[in-house]
């Protein structure tokens, strides 16, 4: 589902990067045609934090869900093709756990973890050790608290130290999958 979310979301930016790009170079031809459509997100120019809360709620989402689960949790190397989610009918499966950060918005993110060392052999449906299973990773935009102790930023240091809240965007590097190499 992280997948789902970060691929439709690449397929919403490149056509519209790809229509600005013509647009720019037909201006600079001489040709005066304005754009065909509207960009499917200028709407979010007005309101950068719209679109990072609904990311930010799409992971939420998936936390709960993971958490309520009622498939089986089977840590075993073994593709279940009765299964309609690919992570279990991966020949590199995988099974999602919770990264924890209190530091970090969203503080609980899905993250990849594969079950088999090898691969599995779709013939004999069996473990082959002659492949190997490895993590597939994508950067994830979050927000990382930093805290500023007063007394650090030549503030006069107080008998207690309090912290005083900001966030930073960043890119965590997050397993979202697994696949097999040779």
């Amino acid at each position: 589902q992280l997948l789902l979310c970060i691929f439709t979301f690449a397929m919403v930016l490149v056509p519209e990067a790809k229509d600005q790009s013509k647009a720019a170079k037909g201006r600079r031809r001489g040709l005066a045609r304005p754009p065909t459509a509207t960009p499917a997100l200028a709407w979010a120019l007005d309101d950068p934090y719209t679109t990072m809360a609904d990311y930010e709620h799409s992971i939420q989402d998936m936390v709960h869900q993971l958490r309520n689960s009622s498939e089986p949790g089977d840590t075993t190397c073994q593709v279940n093709l009765r299964l309609w989610r690919s992570n279990r009918r991966s020949l590199s499966p995988w099974a999602y756990s919770i990264n924890h950060d209190a530091t970090r918005i969203p503080a609980d993110i899905p993250e990849a973890r594969c079950l088999c060392t090898g691969c599995i052999n779709p013939f004999t449906m069996q473990e082959d050790r002659t492949m190997a299973s490895i993590p597939i990773y994508s950067r994830l935009p979050v927000r990382r608290l930093l805290c500023q102790v007063p007394g650090e930023a030549g503030q006069k240091p107080s008998g207690k130290k309090k912290c005083h809240k900001k966030y930073q965007m960043v890119m965590e590097t997050i397993a979202v999958g697994c696949t097999c190499i040779f």
